[in-house]
């Protein structure tokens, strides 16, 4: 039998875990590569190889976060910052404490990986991290997902915040003052994040961009839930979206450098990316459609919840019995035409992504400053019925502001602030693109063509639609191109798409009134921005 290799005992110069006060743990596995970390949780037991050498693993009972199991520790050093709410729910101190006590109990002993990273490619803000973990498969998913030191920066590595990941602990709500046994906790102040009760490795990622959107605005840094790609003229590009709406497909051009899939900032010096990878959405993925996606997916590419046929190990990705929301976790080196800095100057062009299941907004449309505003702090897209329980029969409007409400932990006009301030510094324009359903809704339109979308995309980034006439929607007043290369006329009028206007009349002004009734909860911003949302 081949012995499991192990790491070396001295690395790096490393900070040992007692000087944070972590102490009596088991065997410790320091920063191990992904050859090292693949071996483990093989031998361990906790996924199975592909045919192409990706690493599958599946994550029980959690498949996707847990929202309702994360809080923020309410202290006086962070308190008077955080927007607390539904989102950002507050968590005592002591209790935080008793259960911190009791989760470095459970590790006694244990087997642990550890990897140090940066969350961030810009030296000047990135945030030195520490993932903790009992997990070989939560290790290399950190290590593909955040941004690996090069040997000589692990030597003056000294992380900033450690998250500690304890899948085999679960909490007990009556005792330790969570909601169930899940639980995600963001202490600000002992810059510590605690995941225990679930598999879900996107808790680890999403837990760091909560911190970061708590960190960098206070430093005049926009933080944004939005991919981002660099032309050949170095025109940058965002794309800002909630998950399916196609921020990772549209952003992995191959005509395009890829700056990152997912969390960005945007500083003075112009864009960076938050991560060293890719997590993308690989539900009923193909290499036509998307190239560069699928030929990701080899050894070192972490897949979650991905079906695999039992006699030749091939993914089946359009398998959703195990959820819709299988995902595929790889280095953005694995994208041949990536930025290797991870960074870009400051964008030309934002496109804000909403998947429209109603089937009524234009497939793009081109926003004023004002209406940019609205759509930001709106945040809109549908999910659709049969992707999650207990959405029946109509698609469901889905609100969230920043288009990343769950991960903002500061008041939403914050980054809206800020994101506007930038643009009118730099000149930016800003689109709406609608990649959901025409002709009708879901059930009886059709979803758009992701080439009809990447024609469109590809319009507003070589500038082809300059001097295109454009006509202004009556409901929504978003103004849409009348024509567009190698895109059908049909189908930019939205209503001119159905053939039931009225039915899209009545349609549409049932989703203008959804909209005037989230955007309520905006008292105090601009009257200029709040009068540039839907007309009726």
């Amino acid at each position: 039998m081949i012995p499991l290799r192990t790491s070396p005992k001295a690395h790096f110069g490393r900070l040992p875990l007692e000087a944070q006060g972590i102490s009596g743990l088991g065997k410790t596995h320091w920063n191990e590569a992904q050859a090292l970390l693949a071996e483990h949780a093989i031998k361990r037991g906790e996924g199975s190889l592909s045919d192409q050498g990706a690493l599958v693993f599946e994550t029980g009972k959690y498949t996707g976060r847990s929202p309702k199991d994360k809080f923020i520790v309410r202290e006086p050093s962070s308190e008077a910052h955080v927007d607390w709410g539904d989102v950002n729910q507050p968590f005592d101190a002591s209790r935080f404490d008793a259960l911190y006590d009791r989760v470095l109990a459970h590790l006694h002993g244990r087997e642990v990986w550890v990897q140090d990273a940066f969350a961030g490619t810009d030296p000047d803000h990135r945030l030195p991290i520490r993932v903790v973990c009992e997990r070989a498969y939560h290790a290399l998913f950190s290590r593909q997902l955040f941004v690996r030191p090069a040997p000589e920066e692990l030597a003056q590595h000294r992380p900033e915040f450690t998250i500690i990941a304890v899948p085999d602990f679960q909490a007990v709500p009556e005792r330790d003052g969570t909601r169930s046994e899940v639980f995600i906790l963001l202490h600000l102040a002992r810059k510590v994040v605690l995941i225990g009760g679930t598999q879900y490795a996107g808790e680890i990622k999403k837990s760091v961009f909560s911190v970061l959107n708590y960190l960098l605005p206070l430093r005049n840094v926009l933080s944004m839930h939005c991919s981002a790609n660099v032309g050949e003229e170095g025109d940058v590009a965002l794309f800002f979206g909630l998950s399916g709406t196609g921020k990772t497909t549209l952003s992995a051009d191959p005509t395009r450098l890829l700056i990152g899939d997912d969390e960005h900032g945007w500083g003075d010096d112009g864009v960076f990316n938050f991560e060293g990878g890719c997590y993308a959405k690989c539900i009923r993925l193909d290499r036509l459609n998307e190239p560069e996606i699928y030929d990701a997916i080899r050894f070192g590419t972490v897949l979650e919840n991905v079906v695999l046929d039992p006699v030749t190990s091939v993914p089946d990705f359009a398998d959703a019995s195990l959820t819709e929301n299988t995902r595929a976790a790889y280095p953005i080196e694995y994208i041949p035409n990536h930025v290797p800095t991870g960074r870009g100057g400051h964008p030309k062009q934002i496109l804000f992504l909403t998947c429209d299941a109603f089937g009524v907004l234009p497939p793009l449309s081109r926003l004023t400053p004002e209406q940019a505003m609205y759509h930001f702090l709106s945040g809109y897209t549908a999910k659709v019925a049969g992707t999650e329980r207990g959405l029946g029969n109509e698609p469901s409007a889905v609100f969230s502001t920043c288009f990343g409400a769950p991960f903002m932990t500061l008041p939403a006009v914050r980054y809206a602030d800020l994101l506007g301030a930038k643009m009118r510094q730099h000149g930016v324009q800003a689109w709406l693109l609608n990649t959901g359903w025409t002709g009708g809704g879901f059930g009886t339109g059709k979803r758009i063509s992701l080439p009809h979308t990447r024609a469109l995309v590809e319009a507003v980034l070589e500038g082809t639609l300059e001097g295109v006439p454009f006509d202004v929607d009556p409901i929504f007043g978003l103004s849409y191109p009348t024509a567009s290369p190698r895109v059908p006329h049909g189908i930019l009028n939205a209503r001119a798409a159905w053939s039931d206007t009225a039915a899209y009349d009545d349609q549409a002004l049932r989703l203008a009134a959804r909209f005037h009734e989230n955007f309520r909860r905006f008292q105090h911003v601009d009257p200029a921005i709040r009068s540039a949302g839907p007309r009726r």
